[in-house]
This record gives structure tokens, sequence and C-alpha cells, in this order.
């Protein structure tokens, strides 16, 4: 049995999602504040091995866990209104993309299931 990760089409497709997505997310004004003074392209490449790994794929992860990643963003105000935005920009760049509904469905059931650790809870 394939791997969502495979489904979707691998490496290639979580490149062109996590580029997408974050063009999105730092167009938001709402979420931009977020990411001043980040390095946005190791986020990028952490974000990349994450979701590859999230999705079933090769694990090359070696980042913070999700608690940790986001200790200072909780602390600049992220609450669940911005996770709500972030999954939303996630969704949208799927169907961009044209990725099957069922595989978003997959894909927003894994990153709600990252909410609580994402926002400290």
């Amino acid at each position: 049995m394939s791997s969502l990760f495979e489904k979707i089409g691998g490496d290639g497709a979580v490149d062109a999602a996590v580029d997408i997505f974050y063009q999105k997310v730092i167009g938001d004004a709402a979420l931009a504040p977020f990411f001043d003074g980040i390095n946005l392209d190791r986020q990028k490449r952490m974000q990349k091995a994450f979701l590859t790994v999230a999705f079933g794929g090769p694990n090359n992860y070696s980042g913070k866990g999700m608690r940790a990643a986001h200790a200072r963003p909780v602390a600049i105000g992220l609450n669940e209104s911005h996770f709500d935005k972030v999954a939303e920009h996630l969704q949208r760049t799927l169907l961009e993309l044209s990725v099957p509904y069922e595989l978003i469905q997959e894909v927003m059931t894994i990153a709600a299931s990252t909410k609580d650790d994402v926002l400290n809870l």
C-alpha cells in the first residue's frame, strides 16, 4: 500500500506545496509577523522534511518537536484563529496543485492532529 507521501507525488509535490504554501502564509498580514526574523529558506527545508515524515515518507527530519518549534510564536500571540488560517492556506495550496479531494482530507486530518502541540495547549 502506498503512503500518502507517495500518493501525492513524493518529494516534488511536497517541495511545490511548501513553496506555494509559504507564499500564501507570508502574504497573509495576520500571519506574516510570526515569521519576522526567520530564515525562510531554512524554514521551508524543515517544513518539507517534517511533512515528508508526517505523510509517511522517508524520515530526514531532525528539527525540534512541535511544541518547542512553536514556543516563540505562541509567546507572541499565536492562537487558534492563526492555526485555522494556516490550515486554510494549506488546503488552498493543495487544491491549487490539483491534489485529489480524499488526499487533501488525509492531509487536513494530519494537520488538525497537530493543533494542541502547535498551540502548546
